[in-house]
């Protein structure tokens, strides 16, 4: 390919994708990880998976994928979703019951991309592989039915 396509090809990425990410938030909101043991619980009660989402305050790409993607989804669908924020000193209840930080958490996790979306089961186990970045807005949807696929058919 020429480079003056491939420039062109990736103005009309950037224009295809820019009025995703200007869009005005939507009124559901993501709740914050207090007790991932907790909220395991009652995911796996409803034989769901509970679907972490690992951010970072003023990341564009978070806030796309949590107002177009996962607080929908929690919202319409009752899907259990936690979001743990990367640079938190917050603290929380990880899955064996211990207090940590949500920096801490995301550290062990070894996560350093957000946002990263971990889909567990029993045990705290992850089910499905990881959604890590912001994708391409056409596709980002298909990667993350495809992971939850996976992470039911797991718990099955």
């Amino acid at each position: 390919m020429k480079p003056a396509g491939l420039a062109r090809r990736q103005v009309l990425l950037a224009a295809a994708t820019l009025p995703v990410l200007l869009r005005p938030a939507q009124a559901a909101e993501l709740p914050q990880a207090h007790n991932l043991k907790d909220e395991l619980a009652a995911a796996l009660e409803r034989r769901e998976p509970l679907v972490v989402m690992v951010s970072l305050q003023g990341c564009a790409f978070c806030k796309v994928v949590r107002n177009n993607y996962l607080a929908p989804m929690h919202e319409q669908e009752r899907l259990h979703v936690a979001q743990v924020d990367m640079g938190s000193r917050d603290r929380l209840v990880d899955f064996r019951g211990n207090s940590i930080t949500h920096g801490e958490l995301v550290k062990q996790w070894k996560i350093r991309i957000a946002p990263t979306v971990l889909f567990f089961g029993r045990g705290g186990v992850e089910v499905a592989e990881r959604l890590v970045g912001g994708y391409i807005p056409d596709f980002y949807g298909a990667y993350l039915d495809q992971r939850l696929e996976q992470a039911r058919a797991s718990l099955r």
